[in-house]
């Protein structure tokens, strides 16, 4: 816990018990992409009394910090995650909904090529993937 009373104080946030739950949560979820009902269902699951507009209040205090990044996907899925300032790429698979995430060196380098030929500077970029698994 003294790791993350040291994170939120670092970010400029008051330490309150919810907060450090919810960033507890975050930190220790196998899934590294969690909307706020997730994180409140974990929570209550865990036996911790933290409320679902609580938990919307801390997420969106951690995006304003730094702490988390939100994304938001098609059909109005939003998820956040843990900053960890490692850049990379999503895919969101349209009949689980999960979060994948991967980094393609080739994707990176194309993308900043195309920006130097129409003669801007790439400055940041978010690349979605929308998937289905391969039937077989």
């Amino acid at each position: 816990m003294a790791d993350e009373n040291q994170e939120l104080r670092k970010a400029g946030l008051k330490v309150t018990l919810p907060r450090v739950k919810i960033l507890q949560m975050l930190e220790s979820s196998e899934d590294h992409h969690m909307s706020a009902e997730d994180v409140y269902k974990a929570l209550m699951e865990a036996g911790d009394d933290v409320g679902l507009a609580t938990v919307y209040r801390v997420l969106t205090q951690f995006e304003s910090a730094g702490l988390v990044v939100r994304h938001n996907f098609d059909g109005g899925h939003s998820v956040f995650e843990i900053s960890r300032g490692e850049h990379h790429d999503h895919m969101v698979c349209l009949d689980s909904g999960r979060v994948i995430e991967f980094h393609n060196e080739e994707i990176e380098q194309l993308q900043q090529r195309i920006a130097d030929e129409h003669g801007y500077e790439l400055e940041d970029h978010s690349l979605v993937l929308y998937v289905k698994p391969k039937k077989s």
